[in-house]
Formats: C-alpha cells, structure tokens, sequence
C-alpha cells in the first residue's frame, strides 16, 4: 500500500515538473536557501546540515540576508517592469 501511494507522488511530482527548468543542482540550491530563510542565515548550521564548505556556506548565508532585508512585496502587479492594469482600460 505504501508503495502505491510513493509510486503516485513520484507520478505527481514529475508531472507537475515536466515543462521545468527544474535540475537537481537547483533544486539542492534552492532547498539550502529555503534553509537559511527559514532557519536564519547561520553559516555554521547550514555546513552542518549539508555538509558543504564553509565558504558556500558564508555565500548562502549572505544571499540570504540580502534576502531578509529586502522589503516585501505588497502588491505583486507594482513589480517592476509590470504595467499597472486598470478597470475598464482597452489595450
């Protein structure tokens, strides 16, 4: 039973990444990033967890705080390079 369900979330999973630039390499990059977001920017933890170098880990850690200290985002059509979009308005 357990199986069937793995063989399920594998079909799933690359059926949503089909199409996706999605490489391994990326996806290892980006689980550490989401690990420094989320677990704070402590070079220290992230050499323990991955068991990469320590200046990786200073990298990622400091693309993290840059991360961290950029402003949010509160309305998504401001990003820059997106025209605003109004009501009523014909292209």
């Amino acid at each position: 039973m357990a199986f069937t369900g793995a063989l399920r979330a594998a079909r799933c999973s690359s059926s949503t990444l089909r199409g996706q630039a999605a490489t391994l390499e990326r996806l290892r990059v980006d689980r550490q990033l989401e690990e420094a977001l989320t677990h704070g920017p402590d070079e220290l933890h992230l050499a323990e967890v991955f068991g990469i170098d320590e200046k990786t880990a200073i990298r990622y850690a400091a693309a993290a705080r840059q991360l961290l200290q950029r402003p949010l985002e509160t309305d998504p059509a401001a990003s820059p390079g997106r025209q605003p979009e109004y009501a009523g308005s014909v292209p």
